[in-house]
């Protein structure tokens, strides 16, 4: 079986340090997307440390809520505390592809780089269909290219020293092609389904300011990281700094999503 890329304890500790800024940046199209308003019912899938389901109950304001769901323990935990100061959010440990909610129970699911971690998508999207009202929006976002996705670059060149990752690399790369996720959500019942892209450059203080998140087991990319040899740690660290052309100074780190939402 192949190995998967993991979101553990160190993952969640070093994932708001890694990604808030590139979180921060995105979220307004993923939220614009799935027509998020005052007094809503949201659900967010994979919402990691919380940082996706924090930027929708400010959209939804006092009279929404807003429900957290990770399938990894560690980050949900990680999203309790990023949370629990607002009444209404909850916050629960949930497989995307098997919820456990009633049906018809959200006004709108979110899926903020979330779908292409699932072993089977169309599941997600089906169960995603299914807790909706109708009428009801899903919106996610994904990665198109591995030239423009912030971090998983550095997937692929781990991959290409731990073999056994490549299947779960190549899988965070399946929407590359916008109408197989079009074509996802029709088959799951979707329609009014729309996609488009939205792309920046992400400047970094230093290469250490980039990269010393996902060296300290920061996401799935550190945690891949963290099970190398540390004779390959180095060898893949070099390669991403010839990548990103470090001369000492300010790096660049583009990232471009895929953005694709639809009615129930």
């Amino acid at each position: 079986m192949a190995e998967e890329l993991a979101f553990k304890d160190e993952a969640a500790t070093e994932y708001d340090r890694a990604f808030a800024h590139v979180t921060a940046h995105f979220m307004p199209f993923l939220l614009r997307a799935a027509h998020l308003a005052p007094g809503m019912r949201v659900l967010d899938i994979a919402t990691g440390t919380g940082l996706s389901a924090e930027a929708a109950l400010a959209a939804v304001g006092p009279t929404g809520h807003v429900t957290a769901a990770d399938v990894s323990p560690a980050m949900a935990e990680k999203a309790r505390e990023r949370l629990s100061k607002a009444p209404n959010v909850s916050v629960s440990v949930e497989d995307g592809q098997a919820l456990s909610f009633l049906d018809e129970n959200f006004d709108a699911v979110l899926c903020n780089l979330g779908l292409m971690f699932f072993s089977d998508p169309m599941q997600g999207l089906s169960e995603f269909r299914r807790v909706l009202r109708p009428g009801g929006r899903a919106a996610v976002s994904v990665n198109t290219v591995v030239e423009r996705s912030y971090n998983h670059q550095i997937n692929v060149i781990i991959a290409r020293y731990a073999p056994s990752l490549a299947e779960a690399v190549t899988r965070t790369f399946a929407f590359g092609e916008a109408s197989r996720l079009q074509l996802l959500f029709s088959e799951a019942g979707f329609v009014d389904i729309g996609t488009h892209t939205v792309k920046h450059t992400f400047v970094l203080p230093s290469f250490d300011a980039y990269y010393g998140p996902f060296e300290r087991g920061g996401a799935s990319t550190g945690q891949a990281l963290a099970a190398l040899p540390e004779e390959i740690r180095r060898a893949v660290r070099e390669e991403v700094r010839r990548d990103l052309a470090d001369s000492g100074g300010p790096v660049e780190a583009e990232a471009e999503y895929r953005i694709a939402s639809a009615r129930r």
